[in-house]
């Protein structure tokens, strides 16, 4: 069965940088799309970033130009580079992948930035 596996979250101090690692194993068929998503407390999930398999990448505003989505396809892996965080962005960060006809989550990683 098809999983993804998230790594790198935890706490940081505003300011500071974090790296997300999502692996997608165990897939029969090929991955089109993959990226990631947040959901803070009281709040609706939103889009973070994506890419595409020949590389096109889509940035909500708030992010664009402080964090980074990239992909190693033949690793099926994609990073988001995080850097100048802030308070608000602590959230649950959700790693997602896309197929012809199916979709995947991953379970979620706590990212959590300190004042």
């Amino acid at each position: 069965q098809v999983q993804l596996v998230e790594s790198g979250g935890g706490l940081v101090q505003a300011g500071g940088s974090l790296r997300l690692s999502c692996a997608a194993s165990g897939s029969r068929f090929s991955i089109n799309t993959m990226g990631w998503y947040r959901q803070a407390p009281g709040k609706q999930r939103e889009l973070v970033a994506a890419v595409t398999s020949v590389g096109t990448t889509t940035y909500a505003d708030s992010m664009k130009g402080r964090f980074t989505i990239s992909r190693d396809n033949a690793k099926n892996t994609v990073y988001l580079q995080m850097n100048s965080l802030k308070p608000e962005d602590t959230a649950v960060y959700y790693c997602n992948a896309a197929g012809s006809g199916w979709f995947l989550w991953g379970q979620g990683t706590q990212v959590t930035v300190s004042s």
